[in-house]
């Protein structure tokens, strides 16, 4: 987001307090939702917990085309319809409420890197397995993701879909890979997450930050969702205070 483009959401934002039916938008979570999506939606959800903030979640089939920048969640509050866990903090700070305020300079340096790493990272991984590994795209990605919708329009979107991230997958180099390579980017991704929180309750001395919603967003839900094997799990389950910082975190939500 450009400097001018977070100047002006700044402005609406703090211009209205938050609403009591501000409402969060993701796909349908029993039938039709993936594990990047569900892990996004997650982050969100986590991070407007943390905040104070309460906020109605609404499973939308359509929730995706509803967006205004095409990816899920979007949160509604008041006229503002704001996409993905980026803005969403920026919108949430310009009304009050942030998480990282207690960080120095250096410190929030450190943690925009580390989201970067999750979001490079973990999140290209989930992309990648749900739509490149095609035992998983035919099993599960694109009977989810098409549910909602009758023939011939289930396969037209699906494949719609399948296409668009393989063709992310190249820009940025990763369709050369192999299933057996993505886990080993999960793996030092998650090495890196370990060795940075240590035996610490979080990520930045003993407070939340946005980067402990997203982290907490994306393991925890590899952790709790079925995929064709268990490798990808296995890979964070490597890391006990990864798995203790789940624990904690669920608990206290």
């Amino acid at each position: 987001m450009s400097l001018a483009a977070e100047a002006f959401v700044s402005q609406i934002a703090a211009a209205e307090p938050w609403p009591e039916k501000a409402t969060l938008y993701q796909p349908l979570k029993e039938d039709q939702i993936l594990l990047s999506d569900s892990a996004s939606s997650l982050a969100v959800q986590t991070f407007l917990r943390m905040c104070g903030l309460p906020v109605q979640v609404s499973c939308c089939a359509n929730a995706e085309y509803m967006s205004p920048s095409g990816k899920v969640p979007f949160i509604h509050v008041g006229n503002q319809v704001v996409s993905e866990l980026g803005p969403i903090v920026q919108y949430i700070k310009a009304k009050g409420h942030s998480l990282s305020d207690g960080l120095d300079d250096v410190q929030r340096a450190e943690m925009k890197a580390y989201m970067e790493l999750v979001n490079n990272m973990l999140l290209t991984a989930e992309l990648y397995i749900q739509w490149c590994d095609d035992y998983t795209a035919t099993e599960i990605s694109r009977p989810r993701y098409s549910s909602p919708y009758s023939w011939p329009l289930n396969h037209i979107l699906a494949y719609q879909k399948q296409w668009e991230v393989r063709r992310k997958m190249n820009a940025i180099g990763w369709s050369g890979k192999s299933l057996e390579q993505v886990y080993e980017d999960v793996s030092q991704c998650c090495q890196a997450l370990s060795q940075r929180l240590g035996t610490q309750p979080y990520f930045f001395n003993k407070q939340p930050t946005e980067l402990d919603a997203l982290v907490f967003g994306h393991l925890f839900t590899i952790l709790t969702t079925q995929l064709t094997n268990d490798e990808l799990a296995e890979k964070v389950k490597s890391y006990t205070n990864l798995l203790s910082f789940c624990h904690h975190s669920k608990t206290s939500k």
